[in-house]
């Protein structure tokens, strides 16, 4: 009973002809590249540091998203950028039906206090006990420590009015007393 046999390993063929002119060319735009690299370097030690023209330095154009990157690290606007970001975000970190009635209104920087108002004080009262998880939720997402608290606040009551607070000719607020 005679198994069944393995194939022969397949040699691989040695180069020749146009596959060994491949291997030399790549090995001399190898060389030529090390040597241009190193000749650019000389070049560039004498002439003092690169300057404008081909090759890209600071002073070239960049992309506006790049840019604005830049400024935000070099000014430190990082931790309010990316409240602000929070603040775009807010339905997506708290949920469509919280986001209707409660509005992100501001960041103190300073004192790492998102303030936080609500259209009735019944979602000020529910906004008050989620305020735990939300800043553990926000640090996730800014990192920690960017928000410390949230202050939650109510409706605002109406306008103030100024001045007299009766109507002209009234006697005042008993007048409907007798």
């Amino acid at each position: 009973m005679s198994g069944p046999q393995e194939p022969a390993p397949k040699k691989t063929p040695e180069p020749s002809g146009i596959d060994l002119a491949r291997v030399a060319l790549r090995a001399a735009k190898e060389q030529a590249r090390a040597r241009g690299d190193a000749a650019q370097q000389k070049k560039q030690a004498r002439r003092g540091g690169l300057r404008s023209g081909a090759r890209a330095d600071g002073r070239d154009p960049m992309a506006l998203g790049a840019a604005i990157n830049r400024l935000i690290s070099d000014r430190g606007w990082e931790a309010p950028a990316a409240v602000g970001g929070v603040m775009g975000r807010w339905p997506e970190i708290v949920g469509e039906d919280v986001a209707k009635h409660c509005v992100p209104e501001r960041y103190d920087e300073d004192e790492r206090v998102l303030v936080v108002r609500c259209d009735s004080t019944a979602w000020a009262t529910n906004l008050r006990l989620l305020a735990p998880t939300l800043v553990a939720r926000l640090n996730e997402d800014l990192g920690h420590g960017a928000v410390r608290v949230i202050k939650v606040q109510g409706p605002g009551g109406p306008a103030r009015r100024y001045g007299p607070l009766r109507a002209p000719g009234s006697t005042g607020p008993g007048d409907t007393y007798g």
